[in-house]
């Protein structure tokens, strides 16, 4: 089975959401990542988010999905249902096509 890992990358630095209103936002965009990676058996590889005192608010997720069109298409749909209920411009979507893993140098820091 083939697989593909996600990041979705959310963010509230317009100031459009109220605190409560981003707490919902990001509640149920969680809920939604959370959701296609149990039913697709996927997995959940971590979630960010900003440092509470900054000034800008986002959240990313990172998961690892089985490539089935259908059920990714269904995740796209439910958080573009998300970003028009809460009046986002767009939740960022980022495949990783080309990951490239970086050894420890020879010799250690010096």
């Amino acid at each position: 089975m083939s697989l593909a890992v996600v990041y979705i990358s959310i963010g509230n630095s317009d100031d459009k959401l109220s605190q409560a209103d981003w707490h919902r936002y990001y509640t149920e965009v969680a809920q939604a990542v959370q959701r296609a990676a149990s039913a697709t058996l996927g997995q959940l590889h971590g979630q960010w988010v900003s440092e509470p005192a900054s000034a800008w608010q986002n959240a990313c997720w990172a998961l690892q999905l089985p490539v089935d069109v259908a059920s990714i298409e269904h995740l796209k749909m439910r958080l573009a249902e998300l970003a028009a209920d809460f009046r986002q411009d767009s939740i960022a979507w980022a495949v990783a096509t080309d990951t490239e893993f970086i050894g420890p140098a020879l010799g250690g820091a010096e």
